[in-house]
């Protein structure tokens, strides 16, 4: 059975340090007002300047601190902790939070890129060891603590694709955040906005997934958000509205592994991520239905075929997969 093991972790760990280290090719999120924003990833972000594009390099960072607190025998500890204290320092945070402020900013990395910011906040907040690279990240956390507060009220629709604007992931990591950080404000407007945009909805078409570049899947990731927000009974009930054919893996596309054709492809190598992503959410609806309950086998099942169906991207080593795929393994691997 694949395990998120020490070897393992330590292989991530070096990707995620090398990746985090390179900084081109890079895809940048970035509105110009004039020739004087024309300036380099690095200058923009000193804190999330590698790995390809800044929410790359945020849940990169993630990977970091989750692997060094699972594993304190990582050998790559004493390169994370001066990689952490370089980008995590105060004035690098403190450009990360001036460049939100611009007035062409206001939708950047929104929400993918928000969702991972608070992500990586969570992971730091409650360990001791990381205490000041918590505090320094904090007041970027708070900006994007309060970019989804403004956001939300004035968001009437979900964005439901398989990609990185998908909504019901963002709500998911914010709420995560929201709790461990005990800001109640957060928590009530993501948990409100998800049974705004979520609660009643039936029958959802997902035997038309996966789109060709998903690495999400619409309606299980949005069943993930959901297992947060209803206590179990109720979550069972809602499942079974919404994909009544759970108990007999149904539709098959669903509960069947995405093939890859080509890994050198940014985009179709997407879809190792959601090979990946899929087994993440499904371990999560089977640790959120009541005892007993016979989709929990079924869910078990179809994660073990994804973890290894998604496992096999993760050898390669193209820096399109490279540079992120790894923080889904992790999430995959852990969900069991």
């Amino acid at each position: 059975m694949i395990a998120l093991d020490l070897a393992t972790a330590t292989r991530f760990a070096e990707r995620a340090l090398a990746n985090i280290a390179r900084e081109y090719p890079h895809k940048l999120d970035h509105v110009m007002a004039s020739d004087a924003d024309a300036v380099t990833p690095r200058l923009l972000h000193p804190a999330f300047h590698g790995s390809y594009d800044w929410h790359s390099c945020v849940h990169m960072h993630w990977l970091l601190a989750r692997l060094r607190k699972r594993f304190p025998d990582l050998p790559s500890r004493s390169a994370i902790d001066a990689l952490f204290d370089r980008h995590f320092a105060s004035d690098a945070i403190g450009v990360e939070v001036d460049y939100l402020a611009r007035p062409e900013s206001g939708s950047f990395e929104r929400p993918y890129g928000w969702a991972w910011l608070l992500k990586l906040a969570a992971e730091l907040r409650p360990d001791a060891q990381c205490a000041r690279w918590s505090r320094a990240l904090q007041p970027l956390a708070d900006a994007f603590a309060a970019r989804y507060l403004d956001f939300l009220p004035r968001a009437r629709y979900p964005l439901r694709y398989g990609v990185h604007s998908n909504s019901a992931f963002a709500l998911a990591f914010a709420l995560d955040y929201a709790r461990i950080a005990d800001d109640g404000a957060l928590a009530d407007a993501c948990a409100a906005k998800a049974r705004d945009w979520y609660a009643a909805d039936r029958d959802a078409p997902a035997g038309w997934e996966p789109s060709g570049m998903d690495f999400l899947s619409p309606s299980l990731v949005e069943a993930e958000l959901m297992r947060r927000v209803f206590d179990r009974s109720t979550f069972g009930e809602w499942l079974a509205a919404f994909l009544p054919g759970f108990a007999a893996a149904a539709p098959r596309a669903l509960f069947t592994p995405a093939d890859v054709a080509d890994r050198t492809d940014a985009q179709l190598v997407h879809l190792d991520g959601l090979n990946l992503s899929r087994a993440w959410c499904l371990r999560g609806i089977a640790a959120a239905l009541p005892d007993g309950d016979p989709r929990i086998a079924v869910a078990r099942e179809a994660a073990e075929l994804h973890v290894a169906a998604g496992w096999r991207g993760m050898a390669s080593e193209a820096f399109v997969g490279a540079h992120w795929l790894a923080s889904f393994a992790v999430l995959a691997l852990e969900g069991r």
